[in-house]
């Protein structure tokens, strides 16, 4: 890597950082593994994040980023959008774990992500518009409709190992409730 190459720098730590992330949390993450796996002087994690949030921040960033352009939201075909974010769940797992973590270890200590408060609130107005031209139900707020539709979509992976026993195995089927659970929700 040439010297001073700041782009490939961060983003050889963002890519080892969201394997540790994703890996042992935000507070068992330890930013020398990342320095290593990156092949970078761990004081760069410093000079680029500030600090292991700073950096786990940017891997959440990326998540955020990446998410939004495998799966956009379309407020007119919602069923769909809801098996695409199955989708990418299936082929990212470790990104739902990265959420779990975030979910755990953050909630209530940090301040909300503001790409996350921003892709939301897009959805939730594209959504609210859809409402207001009678393609969506308004028997929910455009707020809880967005709530409902990432949990059903990711129900997989919060379920108890117990649960899973009875649950369909096959992707495809699962898949399959997920898009039929949220068109029976959102139908007008």
């Amino acid at each position: 890597m040439p010297p001073g190459d700041a782009q490939e720098t961060r983003r050889r730590l963002i890519e080892a950082a969201h394997e540790e992330f994703a890996a042992h949390g935000i507070a068992g993450a330890r930013v020398d593994r990342v320095a290593a796996t990156a092949g970078i002087n761990k004081a760069l994690i410093y000079f680029h994040f500030g600090n292991k949030e700073g950096l786990f921040e940017a891997v959440f960033n990326r998540i955020v980023a990446e998410t939004l352009a495998a799966a956009p939201l379309d407020a007119t075909n919602l069923p769909d959008y809801a098996g695409r974010l199955f989708d990418a769940g299936q082929a990212h797992p470790e990104v739902l774990r990265l959420v779990t973590w975030h979910r755990l270890e953050r909630a209530d200590s940090e301040p909300p992500l503001k790409t996350v408060l921003t892709a939301n609130q897009s959805k939730v107005d594209a959504i609210a518009a859809a409402q207001a031209a009678g393609q969506v139900t308004t028997r929910f707020t455009a707020a809880e409709i967005l709530a409902l539709i990432l949990t059903i979509a990711n129900m997989w992976t919060v379920m108890s190992p117990e649960a899973h026993l009875s649950a369909p195995q096959d992707p495809a089927t699962r898949r399959a409730l997920v898009v039929a659970a949220v068109a029976t929700l959102v139908k007008p």
